[in-house]
């Protein structure tokens, strides 16, 4: 355990240039002090002790702003940097050298049973407010766009963007997307257009029940 918290302290130095001594990053890092959290509320998951471990990941909530429900497996230099707002579930799974960014979801979409939270492999990088939705694969070595939103697997090597995610670099080569934007739904466009034919219903059975009054 006290290899991996010092494991946990090396990947700063890895990562981030603005570290520059381990007291500094004892004492205000709120991405290492959540792992540390979920680490000690893991184990205590591991062993039944369910409230405990909720409790302590609740408190961990509450000082770093980093939500990590403690059933969710970790590996080893999981990295979460400015990390106010992340929050990963409970049957999330993240392999090793994983790095997370601010207001990043590893989440569910509903109230499914069993697996419902991403499984990440190693050296994944999510940026600024990317959310990963339901049990799916996120393959190695890939970089998850900020504010994407992924619905789906995503194969190894593999940088992703959009809403709703798509892969735009794969094992360095650059997929062709044929988006063909002026075909994209507009839903405002769409409403109004709803709106103007409900109009024109109504205005033509008004016209056929004053056309009824006046010939009775």
């Amino acid at each position: 355990m006290w290899g991996i918290f010092k494991r946990d302290l090396d990947v700063v130095f890895a990562r981030d240039p603005a570290a520059r001594n381990r007291l500094e990053v004892i004492l205000t890092y709120a991405g290492v002090h959540a792992v540390w959290f979920h680490r000690i509320a893991h184990w205590l998951w591991r062993k039944r002790r369910y409230l405990l471990a909720r409790i302590l990941s609740q408190i961990s909530r509450f000082i770093t702003g980093i939500e990590i429900h403690p059933g969710a497996v970790i590996g080893e230099r999981l990295f979460i940097d400015h990390g106010m707002g992340v929050v990963i579930g409970e049957t999330c799974e993240i392999g090793n050298d994983v790095t997370i960014y601010q207001g990043v979801t590893l989440g569910g979409t509903g109230k499914e049973k069993g697996k419902r939270h991403p499984t990440v492999e190693d050296h994944v990088l999510f940026a600024t407010g990317a959310k990963v939705l339901g049990s799916m694969r996120i393959g190695r070595n890939s970089n998850i766009g900020g504010g994407a939103v992924v619905l789906k697997e995503v194969p190894p090597n593999s940088t992703v963007v959009g809403v709703p995610g798509r892969v735009v670099v794969q094992d360095g080569v650059k997929v062709e997307q044929d988006l063909q934007h002026h075909l994209l739904p507009d839903p405002e466009d769409d409403r109004f257009t709803a709106l103007e034919k409900e109009v024109q219903r109504l205005r033509h059975e008004l016209k056929e029940v004053r056309k009824n009054t006046e010939q009775e």
